[in-house]
């Protein structure tokens, strides 16, 4: 206890950092605020509360409850998200975005400009989805066709301005913009959810004793994440010593940190995209959608929706580490500068030790993340109530997990370059891609 108080003394000392950290709590709080204001022209009393469960269940939590509440704020970064992943991939099959990708500064930010016009072309489009299908005629207290011109321009203005703000912490603030705002969306509901499965337990249903039990294990889940996302294997590279007029270059030996989950959360995300597909035929045919096949894929809980969803975690896992890591450029970058693994040829060998390396740690990272993935309907099925459930798993606890692990690892960048101690007693934590990285 002594040392933390040391700590947080630190950190309030050094004024830069002091001043992040206060310019990150204003910015969020104004996101929070904003969460709550809701749309002009609609009477909340009669907005409909099937944004609890599904995809829409799903979409609701990473804005932090405003797109059930029909907030300005309610679409989120979401299609900022949708679009980064569309321009990520574009990057990776078309010649004039990877020259884009190399051209440094000036390509990032031609980059970040097609990025931003996707985002507002897509916070239209889903603007217009959200308002029919979210939003009630019987909500609605104003003319329709003025509602609905108002309301796509308000509700784009608002993603917009939450990217906006995402921006500003990473410039002003502390950490990833944009994965500390999808982060606090996510916690923000985990007081509330703690408060219903005490009130369920106290009410008869395993008393204190199982909810601290439940408390336990999802600390161990939490655990277990940390160790999926900072998880790496190194290689180690050795330098040809190099004589440059009187100075010497290389000769030292470094590491290639491969991590056991290169993919990050993409997997989840793109398995959870097809295993709502069914969901979504259901909605059409009623009556096929509540027995067989399709109703077994409707279920969250059953074990053909998460046996599937499993086996298409650990397929895309594969899929974006291969798309995503690339052994022949590592080899051919490593052989440019004079290095080489040592008992390995350069070049082909190289590539293939690497290739092979990186098969042999993702199939169990894969594994690993299913597992994960699949965490919150087997706390369902335990008898853990909805909202709690989706804490011990999923996206949402890989995102908080690394959020929490990169804005640590960077306030403990301010300690160490001001001679503190870092927030750690022995060792440092080690750095990591942020969250949302993989989809900007």
């Amino acid at each position: 206890m002594k040392r933390l108080v040391s700590t947080l003394k630190n950190i309030w000392h050094i004024e830069d950092l002091r001043t992040r950290i206060l310019n990150t709590l204003l910015f969020l709080l104004i996101y929070r605020i904003g969460s709550y204001i809701v749309l002009p022209g609609v009477d909340p009393t009669h907005l409909k509360q099937s944004a609890q469960e599904g995809i829409l269940g799903l979409l609701n939590m990473f804005a932090g409850g405003s797109f059930s509440r029909a907030s300005v704020f309610a679409l989120g970064v979401m299609p900022y998200i949708s679009a980064s992943i569309v321009i990520q991939l574009l990057t990776i099959a078309v010649p004039s975005f990877q020259k884009m990708q190399k051209e440094g500064e000036s390509g990032r930010r031609q980059i970040n400009k097609i990025t931003r016009i996707l985002t507002v072309v897509i916070t239209a489009a889903q603007a217009i989805g959200y308002l029919k299908t979210m939003v009630p005629a019987e909500a609605v207290i104003v003319n329709a066709s003025l509602f609905t011109l108002s309301s796509v321009v308000i509700l784009t203005a608002g993603t917009m301005f939450v990217m906006w703000l995402g921006e500003k912490i990473t410039d002003k603030g502390i950490g990833n913009g944009i994965s500390i705002i999808i982060m606090v969306g996510i916690i923000a509901r985990l007081p509330l959810s703690l408060v219903q499965e005490l009130q369920t337990r106290l009410g008869g249903a395993g008393g204190v004793i199982t909810f601290i039990i439940e408390n336990v294990i999802l600390l161990g889940i939490v655990m277990f994440a940390i160790l999926i996302v900072q998880g790496t294997r190194k290689i180690p590279v050795q330098y040809a010593k190099r004589i440059v007029g009187d100075k010497q270059y290389g000769g030292v030996r470094q590491y290639i940190p491969l991590k056991v989950n290169a993919a990050g959360v993409m997997p989840i995300i793109f398995a959870q995209a097809i295993m709502f597909i069914p969901s979504t035929i259901g909605q059409f045919f009623p009556e096929a959608a509540s027995s067989g096949l399709l109703g077994e894929f409707r279920d969250f809980t059953s074990v053909t929706y998460n046996a599937s969803f499993a086996i298409l975690i650990i397929l895309f896992t594969f899929l974006y580490t291969a798309i995503s890591v690339n052994p022949v450029q590592m080899a051919d970058d490593m052989k440019r500068n004079g290095g080489f693994v040592p008992g390995v040829k350069p070049g082909r060998p190289t590539a293939d030790f690497i290739d092979q390396i990186v098969s042999r740690i993702t199939f169990p990272g894969s594994v690993f993340l299913a597992i994960i993935a699949i965490m919150p309907s087997i706390a369902m099925k335990a008898g853990v109530t909805a909202g709690f459930a989706h804490f011990f798993g999923g996206t949402s606890l890989l995102i908080t997990v690394g959020v929490v692990l990169d804005t640590l690892q960077q306030i403990e960048s301010h300690l160490l370059m001001r001679h503190y101690d870092g927030l750690m007693k022995t060792g440092r934590i080690q750095g990591r891609t942020p969250a949302t990285s993989a989809v900007q």
